[in-house]
């Protein structure tokens, strides 16, 4: 027991990282399958390269979609967004919105890059693709065999008969692994730059991020116990009123107006601390106040873990 304790604790310290380590292995796992199962280049030269760019850049663009779509946040700033009666949006709020798009672009984008990367470094793809290209053949082949330049798409499958075209495979495969090794370095590059800036920028210290951290778990847990206590006590009282046809008890339930400013983006401003939009709420000084833009409120990117936990639901994608 002890032993699963620490496995527990060890994910819920380093949920993040090992969920993107996570997704860069099944994506790279995935890569190879598919490439070594599914993908056999045509070795035609109408087909070759919308054939390998298909498999290079497709699935890349399917992997950043469903990154949108597995994000909390893009459900927290999408719902009710588009609802009747909302109120036109300041230039504050949509600069802020945009901040938030930006920061689940890059994070829907770790899995399109990873699947690009080990696709580069296979080989495959590029190659398909590169000698379907036909000013590509023409500068590769210049000075060769003249029908280096019409059995180069041949190559791939080991059809051609130039002995000059099945050679410049490997100068081919060579190009995609740089451009592979290339692409890593630039990614690594841009993630140490953008996390030491994010943590350079930080308003708040390091220990009080990993308390920052302590008390969301702690409030996701005590919130997700007492919504399901309220609405066990609720669903109770109406089927007891249904069945004895009495009339149920008042229950206090927070409004709609309420659960949709707890539910809004968090934005940090430095005049008030405040650990999420909950704890804002519950400290409003009037009621009738409303929390989701304040002056001085702004979005943090290291602060963005704190839209991210749920109460372990995830969105629906289908209406049943």
């Amino acid at each position: 027991m002890e032993k699963f304790q620490s496995v527990l604790n060890l994910h819920l310290k380093h949920h993040s990282a090992l969920g993107y380590g996570l997704v860069t292995l099944l994506t790279a796992g995935g890569e190879r399958v598919f490439s070594a199962a599914v993908f056999q280049c045509p070795c035609s030269t109408t087909w070759n390269l919308p054939y390998g760019l298909v498999f290079l850049l497709v699935p890349a663009l399917a992997l950043f979609l469903l990154g949108y779509v597995l994000n909390a946040r893009t459900w927290r700033l999408l719902t009710g967004c588009c609802a009747r009666g909302a109120r036109s949006r300041s230039c504050g709020a949509a600069l802020r919105d945009a901040v938030v798009c930006a920061q689940l672009s890059a994070a829907a984008a770790v899995a399109p890059l990873t699947w690009v990367s080990v696709a580069l470094l296979g080989g495959a793809f590029y190659e398909c693709a590169a000698t379907g290209t036909g000013p590509l053949a023409r500068r590769l082949c210049r000075g060769r065999d003249p029908t280096c330049e019409a059995q180069l798409p041949l190559a791939p499958c080991g059809q051609a008969q130039a002995s000059d075209a099945q050679a410049l495979l490997k100068e081919l495969k060579a190009q995609s692994q740089v451009l592979g090794w290339i692409l890593i370095a630039v990614v690594i590059i841009f993630l140490l730059i953008f996390t030491s800036v994010s943590r350079c920028l930080s308003p708040v210290s390091f220990l009080q991020l990993k308390f920052w951290k302590i008390y969301l778990e702690q409030e996701q847990q005590i919130l997700k116990t007492q919504a399901t206590e309220h609405a066990t006590e609720l669903a109770k009282e109406n089927i007891k009123c249904f069945f004895e046809g009495s009339h149920p008890k008042e229950h206090n339930t927070p409004t709609i107006k309420d659960w949709q400013q707890i539910s809004s983006l968090y934005t940090f401003n430095p005049k008030e601390q405040y650990y999420s939009m909950l704890h804002k709420y519950v400290n409003r000084k009037e009621k009738s106040h409303s929390i989701r833009s304040n002056e001085g409120d702004a979005v943090i990117p290291v602060l963005g873990f704190v839209d991210t936990p749920g109460m372990n639901i995830s969105p629906e994608l289908c209406p049943y």
